[in-house]
């Protein structure tokens, strides 16, 4: 006779993202999804986009602009490279600027919390769609562990975690990777160096921490797939890469962070971070120009942009028992950045062969471009338990952006020199508000209802192009609503999540082609809406599923653009591009402490329209991703397979070619293997 599993214990899941103190999600008015290490190690997650995978309301495409290490996320519909946030460690993580994905590594991470919507707060540089909070830390109980993996396309890679000797007031870890990764495209691949030195120190009542953390990134870019009327050419193979010969995106990050957190009263906790990061990116590449063999076809450039951010942030947080929590403070998020490179015109095959090097393709102007931003903030934040099943909250800020940009291009041919400077300062409140009742609970069991409204503003985009003008554009704003259920049953084996979201979009930053040369403008009026439902279901302890789905609508609302020949086409209805109606995952993984591991994973995205004017569809499709393994007490061995069909479908659109889109990469299979002491 069959017998009913033992009851698996609830698991002690909190978040840091949205109220700055842990906090249950399920209380959250939010839609929040909290992966822990074991969720990972249980999928063979190596970066955001296996990571995300299956995840409702969120789509990862691989590689993009910023290279084959980076990543484009899309929550809500929109795909844009900064509309998301990305924390690392408390940290925004790419500073004033941008998102620095392609330097994030997952090595020891302790969990990743994924907000879906606006975090208008918390963080001095906001997000209006989504954050990703990547947390690191060795369990408590681990000495350590060592990683070795070979894959296809001659990738491989090592890691090693530890924890360090220390006294008994001292906890002190390092964690060194690197990962060599290929890819089915000729002259594409990236490598990554990082290392991680983290110190928790307790001393003078409280706890001090600082870390050292530097990554170097070197990448050998791919070629965006371009566009031919109505679809991809067929002129062009499949896996041409038109870049120059020995194109690179190398990019050195440091950081070196400290705090200390101070229980001031048993009610009240003090805490204070201060971030400072350097990064220098050094980039030599190239893009088709037109598809045909008439020279020159192409026009690349060289740049090096050397970034400096610092951010501080001091709060307080204060309980008044288990009824009300409050948070307060100031932060200060400081960015400088300067590029200094030139542009040239070139001829390469459509086949990608015969590409000219870096001695024959002297620059033809000298671009300078120079950009300072400063963000100041004030915020206040409080949750309040109004009754034993109703919490609300509440949140304010007030943020100062200020920003000076000054350009110069020399042309050697002319010998002319043009440029400008342009500054701005807005000063703007933003904030969030929300309820979560619970309709329902018996013993462990429970159903949430929630409801959220959320005012958030930032500064346009400034991804230091050699194009990039000096006018500064109008700041981004976005008013979102959503509601939502969540739902813990079957002795919390089982939970579900439903939610339905509406955000109105203004200045939104999009690519434009402007004299055959990529820029940015702001586009109008925008809005997103949709529903978006997942489940989670924890069979037994070691048998599990996830099942994701979203329905996105991103439209134009007012959006008048000239698509050539002086003459402006209204937008107004039309979808954003690479945006689809819907997204779907579906995941099995049984992953015991001991023995045979085996994880199969679907994940869907629907068809798309390439342009702007919805004129050029593109299908949906479906890729496949699964691993077999072996595990032991200390050690286990596995192999992953990721896009197991080898689809090459559009994922990303180019903002620096025009009409180019970055393909899904090639099958990609992995072998690792990794021993814990």
């Amino acid at each position: 006779m069959l017998q009913t599993p033992p009851p698996v214990p609830p698991a002690a899941v909190v978040e840091v993202t949205a109220t700055r103190f842990p906090e249950d999600p399920a209380k959250v008015p939010a839609s929040i999804t909290v992966l822990t290490a074991r969720d990972l190690a249980e999928r063979g997650a190596t970066d955001l986009c296996s990571a995300l995978g299956l995840l409702a309301g969120v789509s990862v495409a691989p590689g993009g602009d910023t290279g084959p290490a980076g990543s484009v996320p899309e929550f809500w519909g929109l795909k844009e490279f900064d509309a998301f946030l990305l924390v690392v460690d408390g940290v925004p993580w790419g500073g004033a600027f941008n998102p620095a994905l392609s330097t994030l590594s997952l090595e020891g991470v302790e969990r990743i919390e994924i907000q879906r919507g606006a975090a208008p707060v918390m963080y001095g540089a906001t997000s209006f769609v989504g954050v990703i909070h990547v947390i690191r830390g060795l369990p408590a109980d681990a000495k350590g562990s060592v990683r070795l993996s070979a894959g296809s396309h001659g990738s491989f890679g090592g890691a090693i975690s530890l924890r360090l000797p220390a006294g008994a007031a001292t906890d002190s870890t390092l964690t060194v990777d690197h990962d060599t990764q290929g890819f089915e495209d000729p002259r594409t691949g990236f490598k990554r160096t990082h290392l991680l030195w983290r110190n928790r120190v307790q001393a003078l009542a409280g706890v001090f921490r600082f870390d050292l953390e530097g990554t170097a990134t070197d990448q050998q870019p791919a070629s965006p797939f371009p566009r031919v009327g109505r679809a991809l050419t067929s002129q062009i193979p499949l896996d041409a890469n038109h870049n120059p010969a020995g194109a690179f995106l190398d990019d050195r990050r440091f950081t070196f962070t400290t705090g200390y957190d101070r229980t001031l009263d048993p009610a009240l906790l003090w805490s204070t971070t201060l971030s400072v990061s350097r990064a220098r990116q050094d980039a030599f590449r190239g893009f088709l120009t037109d598809v045909s063999s008439v020279a020159p076809n192409a026009h690349g450039f060289r740049e090096r942009v050397d970034l400096t951010d610092v951010y501080f942030d001091t709060h307080l947080t204060w309980t008044a028992g288990s009824a009300l929590k409050v948070v307060a403070g100031l932060d200060h998020l400081h960015g400088q950045g300067r590029g200094r490179g030139g542009d040239f015109d070139y001829f390469v095959n459509l086949d990608g062969a015969g590409a000219p090097g870096a001695a024959a393709l002297p620059s033809q102007a000298a671009i300078r471009i120079d950009d300072r931003r400063d963000f100041s903030g004030l915020y206040a934040f409080a949750q309040w338990q109004v009754a034993p099943r109703l919490v609300v909250e509440a949140g304010l800020r007030l943020t100062r952006a200020e920003e000076a940009r000054r350009t110069s291009t020399l042309d050697f041919a002319s010998g002319t020199l043009a440029g400008g400077s342009d500054t701005r300062t807005t000063t703007r409140l933003g904030g969030s508000a929300g309820a979560t009742w619970t309709a329902w609970q018996r013993g462990e069991d429970r159903v949430n209802l929630y409801a959220g409204l959320r005012s958030t503003f930032k500064p346009a985009a400034m991804d230091f192009g050699l194009d990039s003008g000096a006018r500064i554009l109008k700041p981004e704003t976005a008013t979102s609503y959503d509601l939502g259920l969540k739902a813990d049953l079957l002795e919390r084996r089982l939970a579900l999540e439903l939610s339905t979201f509406l955000m109105d979009f203004e200045n939104l930053v999009v690519p434009q082609s402007a004299a055959g040369a990529p820029v940015l403008v702001n586009a109008g009026k925008e809005r997103f809406q949709g529903v978006e439902a997942s489940a989670a279901w924890r069979f037994t302890h070691d048998l599990a599923a996830r099942l994701a789905y979203s329905y996105h609508d991103a439209r134009f609302r007012d959006y008048a653009k000239d698509f050539g020949g002086g003459t402006l086409t209204q937008l107004s209805g039309k979808r954003l591009e690479m945006s689809p109606y819907h997204l779907g995952g579906l995941g099995l993984a049984y992953a015991p402490a001991q023995g045979l591991v085996v994880t199969a994973e679907l994940n869907y995205v629907g068809a798309v329209f390439l342009n702007q004017r919805n004129t050029a569809p593109a299908g949906g499709y479906a890729t496949w991703a699964a691993s077999l393994g072996w595990r032991e007490k200390t050690w286990e061995v596995r192999l992953d397979g990721r896009n197991l069909t080898d689809r090459r479908k559009p994922v990303a659109e180019s903002e620096l070619g025009d009409a180019q889109y970055y393909l899904l990469p090639g099958r990609q299979l992995a072998l690792s293997a990794r021993y814990r002491f």
